[in-house]
């Protein structure tokens, strides 16, 4: 409202972007504690439910990559309900965090491409194995 009544009034401050992204996400403590449990939970849920489905025949690999990897990222995201984005982002861009910001999106990367490329890859040999075998 204060914001309203400084732009129709014509005393408009400049601000950055930063501090207008800022004043449009401000949460009250108990929605960031509420966002926080609820991201944290679901993520939880998917990673365990990620370990249940691991045991499934054939397509239980790539549901446990999918979830688990979904379940971390959830998790991870949590925390910026706690201290906002930029904070979070700032965090594990340290000098001390950003090796293993680094190495941590890396892998979660290479997990899902391995659920996706390698099932790929290993239908196609399966394939070449099965016609070379037709040959003899």
């Amino acid at each position: 409202m204060d914001k309203l009544k400084k732009v129709l009034s014509g005393h408009d401050d400049d601000t950055t972007v930063l501090q207008a992204v800022n004043e449009a996400s401000t949460l009250s403590w108990g929605t960031r504690m509420k966002g926080f449990v609820a991201c944290f939970v679901l993520g939880v849920v998917c990673s365990v439910l990620g370990v249940c489905l691991l045991w499934l025949p054939k397509i239980g690999l790539i549901l446990f990559i999918v979830f688990y990897t979904f379940g971390n990222i959830t998790s991870l995201l949590s925390t910026m309900f706690l201290m906002g984005p930029l904070k979070q982002l700032k965090r594990m861009c340290d000098k001390t965090r950003v090796v293993a910001t680094i190495l941590l999106l890396t892998f979660l990367g290479l997990t899902l491409c391995s659920a996706f490329w390698f099932v790929t890859l290993r239908l196609i040999g399966i394939r070449k194995v099965l016609s070379w075998r037709k040959m003899f």
